[in-house]
């Protein structure tokens, strides 16, 4: 297990510096100048130059790859080309409402479809489960930005629950800044309750047809045991799997979400960067979004290794 454990902390690791190098080349060969952004086109070449050796930008790509790749290392991400302030300080400033919007979602995601996920499955086929796989179809299909959309105009804008806009900082009002963000979590976890539902009873359904199970019933063990003793012990593994796409999904940002509600999070900080082509600030973003996905596969495999020791450690 050490060993396993060891080959995926390296696999991590060299991801990571992968994603660094692509980000990098990337970003600096994209079309798009950062000092006419911030000159304007009407800037002569004199102060151009000025600002671009101020910047770092004239010297070599691979030198300044080196240098950022080292203060990344070290904690030290470099200034925003567009802020003027360190990276550090605005992803610092952005976090907190991406993390926590990201962990509200996921709390949504499952204590509702876990449930209704076996709920689905031990009601197979009759009204109750066509309803319900109904109403997960029409999830899956509403795109997310159109959901919305359609949670700002019925929740704020008719039913007044919040003011559409009005983001409430957490520092200032903790419920408000929880009850703001409802609504966005909302919009991210329906369609993934919807996936994560139909994943589960189709593994539940799977497993009750299996002989282990039609033992357990003919001995008198009841269904409610049946299913939280054994049938979930063996349908978990690749629902775990999918939760941790699901979940590594969220955490890197739901852009367009944090868009659509104008929450001050990593995903509008991404979009306005690029716009911009804040290079220091897009890179290091760039590496957090990966680090997430990367670090959350990571967890799910080591977990996959705790609970099922069917898993051979290789």
């Amino acid at each position: 297990m050490i060993k396993y454990l060891s080959r995926r902390i390296v696999t991590l690791f060299l991801t990571l510096f992968l994603v660094s190098i692509l980000t990098f080349t990337a970003f600096n060969l994209i079309p798009g100048d950062p000092v006419i952004l911030i000159l304007g086109t009407e800037t002569t070449p004199q102060r151009a130059d000025m600002l671009r050796s101020q910047l770092g930008l004239d010297r070599p790509m691979p030198v300044r790859y080196v240098e950022w790749l080292m203060g990344l290392v070290q904690g030290n991400f470099g200034n925003s080309i567009k802020y003027s302030l360190p990276v550090k300080s605005l992803i610092e400033g952005r976090l907190p409402t991406t993390i926590s919007l990201a962990l509200l979602a996921i709390f949504l995601i499952v204590i509702i479809a876990i449930p209704v996920g076996i709920y689905c499955a031990r009601k197979r086929n009759m009204a109750i489960d066509k309803v319900l796989n109904s109403v997960s179809m029409l999830n899956l299909a509403v795109p997310n930005f159109f959901l919305g959309v359609l949670f700002i105009w019925v929740f704020g804008l008719q039913l007044k629950f919040f003011t559409p806009g009005n983001y409430v900082d957490y520092n200032e009002n903790f419920v408000g800044f929880i009850g703001y963000l409802l609504f966005p979590a909302l919009v991210i976890a329906l369609p993934n309750i919807a996936i994560l539902v139909k994943f589960l009873r189709t593994a539940v359904i799977n497993q009750l047809t299996a002989d282990y199970v039609r033992t357990a019933y003919s001995k008198g063990v009841s269904d409610n045991k049946v299913i939280s003793h054994h049938v979930l012990k063996n349908a978990l593994p690749p629902v775990i799997t999918l939760l941790g796409m699901i979940i590594a999904e969220i955490f890197s940002g739901s852009i367009i979400i944090e868009q659509v509600f104008s929450l001050p999070g990593i995903g509008r900080l991404l979009i306005s960067s690029i716009s911009f082509r804040d290079f220091p600030l897009i890179q290091t973003l760039v590496v957090y979004i990966a680090f997430i996905v990367v670090f959350v596969n990571f967890l799910v495999d080591v977990l996959l290794q705790a609970i099922d020791p069917r898993i051979r450690v290789r």
